[in-house]
């Protein structure tokens, strides 16, 4: 008996011309069957993608994913090209860029307060909601057989433990652990897109700051490979609004805090038909 077909899908990886990024466009591709676009600032990224194979199913495209029009552009690019898009991975971040705990003045104007920077917010937390946002309109419009789709989220295991050095990073990753579990689960019932997370614990990388890398003790390092095996677990199995924690060489995935009480219960769940639907319909 011949082999099922497989139909053919697309990818889009922010951030992935390095790091987790990368790794996870060379594991989708070994599968043979996905075409994948690499979106990154990086200078390398065309060299980066031009080294994949194989070749005729990776695109590059520079883009910085803080711009609602610069990510527009790309997912129109990628639809126009070939025709579906099938799994966001909203996976580029940076860390804090101006520290909360630093001069609040400037020397020339002690007086005043300086305005924060708050670009890792805008990378971290606004870019992946404005790829929810094209990942949908796109996935609605994929055609049969293979309608709706799947988004992940690279959060960190920041989202549910606190880093006390970069708060805003923290701030970023905790809001897409709640936008996974507020989201996922409507969004597939409604059309068919899973929303679920991924939590890096330290993972090596180029990108990790100067450093960084030899200071942290291997025993406490967590392999590229279990975050792979997280992200396998979102692309195969049919689930939704779950957080995936990978640390070390297991993928613990958590549910959230247990209900305070039966009223907080009610708020959050049969609330949802019998008051919230009334006031933020879907």
């Amino acid at each position: 008996m011949a082999a099922a077909h497989v139909p053919e899908r697309v990818a889009i990886i922010t951030g992935g011309a390095s790091g987790i990024g990368l790794e996870l466009a060379k594991d989708i591709l070994a599968t043979n069957n996905w075409r994948v676009c690499l979106v990154d600032l990086a200078r390398a990224g065309p060299s980066v993608a031009a080294s994949l194979s194989p070749a005729d199913r990776v695109m590059y495209q520079h883009c910085n994913v803080a711009s609602w029009d610069e990510q527009a552009a790309v997912f129109a690019k990628v639809f126009a090209t070939w025709g579906r898009i099938d799994f966001l991975a909203a996976n580029a971040g940076i860390d804090d860029k101006d520290s909360l705990y630093g001069p609040t003045a400037s020397a020339d104007a002690p007086d005043t307060p300086l305005k924060p920077n708050l670009i890792t917010l805008d990378v971290d937390l606004v870019a992946p909601i404005y790829g929810l946002r094209l990942a949908t309109h796109y996935m609605r419009h994929n055609p049969a057989p293979l309608r709706g789709g799947c988004v992940v989220f690279t959060a960190s295991d920041a989202g549910l433990y606190a880093l006390e050095g970069v708060p805003q990073y923290t701030a970023a990753k905790h809001a897409l652990v709640g936008l996974t579990r507020a989201a996922g689960g409507m969004l597939m019932r409604n059309d068919g897109i899973s929303v679920n997370a991924v939590l890096p614990a330290f993972v090596p990388t180029g990108l990790a700051p100067p450093g960084l890398v030899d200071a942290w003790p291997k025993e406490h390092r967590t392999p590229m490979e279990t975050v792979l095996k997280c992200f396998r677990t979102f692309l195969e199995h049919e689930v939704t609004a779950k957080c995936g924690e990978c640390s070390l060489d297991t993928v613990y995935f958590r549910d959230q805090v247990e209900w305070a009480n039966e009223s907080q219960r009610w708020g959050h769940t049969d609330a949802q038909k019998e008051v919230w639907g009334k006031v933020y319909p879907s």
